[in-house]
Parts: C-alpha cells; sequence; structure tokens
C-alpha cells in the first residue's frame, strides 16, 4: 500500500470520527504490508485499536467524573499494613457485592485507613466500568441544600443515582446539621436495592443517632445495614505512624 492510500484511509477515519484507528492507521498499514497480513487481519487489528483506545477514554472521563480526593489506588495500598483482614479485603476487591447492590460501611478511628481503602476500591470499579460519585458528608448536604433553594433536590439525587457506587467519606469527623442528616438520608434511600452506597465513619452506624435527629438517624440505618458488609478499623493512626518513623515527608538535601 502506497503512501497515498494510507493518507485516503486516515482522511477516511478522520471523517467517520475514529480517531484511534486513525492513530494507527499508518503504522499497522506499513506492518500489514510488509508482513502480508490478510485483509481481515488488519481489520481486525485496526478495529481493537479502536475499541481499546475508546475504552481507556470511557475510563478516563469516569475516573474525572467520580470526584476522587487524591486518586490513591490499591497500587500504593499496604495489605499487611491495614487492620482489615486480608480474606476480607480480597473478597471486597473482587467488587461482587457491587453487582448485587450490597453496601459497605467501613468504621473506626481516623488515620487507619479508611479513606485510603474505600478509593481504592472506587478506583478499582471505574476499571471495572462501573460509574462512581465521591462525596464528604458535607460536600453531599451542600449539593443538596443548594437545590432545595429552588426545588429541584429531587432532580439533584436523581443525578447523583447515574452512578453505581456512591462513596460518602468521613462521617462524624464534623457536626451534622438537620438539613445534611436529610441529605444522607435521601441518598441513602433512593439507592436502597437499586445502588451501592460504600461510606467510612469513625463511629459505628448505630451511633449515628448521636451524630443526628434520631429519627433520621434510625431510618437512614434500616435501610443502609440491611444489605451491607460492615468493616471495623482499629489501631493507631497510621499517618501518624507513618509521621514519626519520619516517613511523611522526604528528607531535606
Amino acid at each position: 500500500m502506497t503512501a497515498a492510500p494510507i493518507d485516503e484511509v486516515v482522511d477516511l477515519l478522520r471523517t467517520l470520527r475514529l480517531p484511534h484507528m486513525r492513530s494507527a492507521a499508518p503504522e499497522l498499514l506499513a506492518t500489514a504490508k510488509a508482513q502480508r497480513w490478510e485483509p481481515a487481519e488488519a481489520m481486525r487489528a485496526l478495529l481493537a485499536e479502536e475499541l481499546a483506545g475508546r475504552q481507556a477514554s470511557s475510563i478516563r472521563a469516569r475516573r474525572k467524573a467520580a470526584g476522587f480526593p487524591t486518586g490513591k489506588t490499591f497500587d500504593v495500598w499496604d495489605e499487611g499494613l491495614s487492620s482489615i483482614p486480608a480474606p476480607t479485603q480480597r473478597a471486597l476487591r473482587t467488587l461482587e457485592w457491587v453487582d448485587r447492590h450490597e453496601n459497605l460501611v467501613v468504621c473506626g478511628p481516623s488515620g487507619t485507613g479508611k479513606t485510603h481503602f474505600l478509593e481504592a476500591l472506587g478506583q478499582a470499579c471505574v476499571d471495572a466500568g462501573h460509574k462512581v460519585s465521591w462525596f464528604s458528608l458535607e460536600h453531599l448536604g451542600a449539593l443538596v441544600r443548594r437545590h432545595g433553594a429552588d426545588d429541584t433536590a429531587g432532580r439533584a439525587i436523581k443525578r447523583i443515582m447515574r452512578a453505581d457506587v456512591i462513596v460518602i467519606d468521613d462521617i462524624g469527623l464534623l457536626p451534622v446539621t438537620t438539613e445534611t442528616a436529610e441529605a444522607l438520608y435521601r441518598v441513602v434511600d433512593a439507592a436502597y436495592e437499586k445502588r451501592s452506597i460504600a461510606l467510612s465513619s469513625n463511629l459505628h452506624p448505630a451511633g449515628f443517632d448521636e451524630l443526628m435527629p434520631k429519627t433520621i438517624a434510625n431510618a437512614t440505618v434500616d435501610r443502609l445495614m440491611h444489605h451491607a458488609h460492615v468493616v471495623l478499623t482499629a489501631g493507631d493512626s497510621i499517618r501518624l505512624t507513618q509521621a514519626t518513623a519520619g516517613k511523611g515527608v522526604t528528607p531535606l538535601a
């Protein structure tokens, strides 16, 4: 195949909006000619490039839309350092609980890896093709409160429900207003048996009535815990331990 036909193929792929095939076509078609591929093999390779490119773009878009706080994944997770039993970690990493629309509650003291573990699970969900939305409890409350001013809170909840997994982080760190408690209830209620909620908290859900009105707490916990895996973390703060050992910063030159 001469340069001119390859250029024509590239132009056609540009017109058809097949960017990944277009990018791969010059080198791939030259290789196909040199190695005397069958036409079907060249076409298969081009289509595979387009599919792989689209899948990678989709993952990047879902990861950006998720709103993860730091970008941490299991690549930087130390299974042995966590107080969560290793078999439990591995079972949760299969994501079977997401496919069953079950919930996950990770509770324990600050600094014991709750947020890191949930973020790594969220990243794994994105890689597996799921949509994820990440919220702090305060962010969630502010979002629903903002829409409540013009009676569009219901639409805001529906947009949140476009995700397969809704992560709500750090419950129990700050005081919870009644409006924020209502926002949490509305999300948990809307997701019940349809989506997965992954939640981290300094308190076990049984103690949520210490944070919010008892009626709202009971209704929230009832729906949250019905199909939930509860994981308890324990021990000293990993962050404080690393800082004390001089691992919190890069040594100065």
